[in-house]
């Protein structure tokens, strides 16, 4: 196996793992944040902590992702392999922030007569982080990925349109969240994130599938469209 078609398993086999931890974490926290009268139901804090685990996995695939394409983004250009790497690891350094206010969120509803100030703020820091990370961030990135995805043919141009479509779109999600049009967890929120959805399912599976560019088993050697004089 090739350098690239291992570079093109792992970096697939990470957005797999990024969607699974995500759902996985988000259904585990379901019965602490939706408390809203600050009780703490019988096993919903080892359902958190089991959650808080599982978006400990998701902050180490989403860093991963960054990491695993670099070698390959680096070949269409420096700055967008640096703009994605850390994009990522911006992504995921907000994502543990919201592991720490579930963390602590467990801890005050433990302890008997917990201020319900702090109680709510937690909540209002995870949901906030949610916000930021798993939507502005992975929006931001996921254009990013997608346009170095379309112009150089790393995968098929329908799947790359899927990211160029969703990134923005869950981006414009956010910001009408941050206004108050809707809920975060809404059918209009959870339309919102179906594309990126959709871009990271299809792009995990043709990586895994069948490596960089479209039909190939690896990018390597290819034509770099990017390197074509007025591209």
């Amino acid at each position: 196996m090739s350098p690239d078609r291992r570079t093109a398993v792992a970096a697939g086999s990470l957005f797999l793992l990024t969607e699974v931890a995500a759902i996985a974490g988000a259904a585990l926290y379901r019965p602490l944040l939706g408390a809203a009268d600050g009780s703490l139901a019988p096993g919903a804090d080892t359902r958190a902590l089991l959650g808080a685990l599982c978006e400990v996995v998701l902050v180490v695939a989403v860093a991963g992702t960054g990491a695993a394409l670099f070698p390959v983004l680096r070949r269409r250009g420096e700055g967008l392999a640096l703009g994605y790497a850390f994009g990522r690891l911006l992504e995921a350094a907000v994502i543990v922030g919201g592991i720490v206010a579930v963390l602590a969120l467990v801890t005050l509803r433990r302890e008997a007569g917990a201020a319900d100030g702090a109680d709510a703020a937690l909540v209002a820091l995870h949901a906030w982080t949610f916000l930021l990370g798993p939507n502005i961030a992975l929006g931001l990135n996921t254009v990013l990925l997608a346009y170095v995805a379309y112009r150089a043919r790393l995968v098929p141009r329908f799947i790359a349109v899927l990211g160029l479509i969703g990134g923005p779109l869950i981006c414009a999600s956010a910001v009408a969240v941050m206004f108050g049009a809707y809920d975060q967890l809404s059918p209009a929120g959870a339309a919102a994130a179906l594309p990126v959805f959709a871009w990271e399912l299809s792009l995990a599976g043709w990586l895994i599938a069948r490596g960089f560019g479209p039909g190939t088993g690896a990018g390597a050697g290819a034509p770099d469209p990017l390197d074509r004089p007025g591209a």
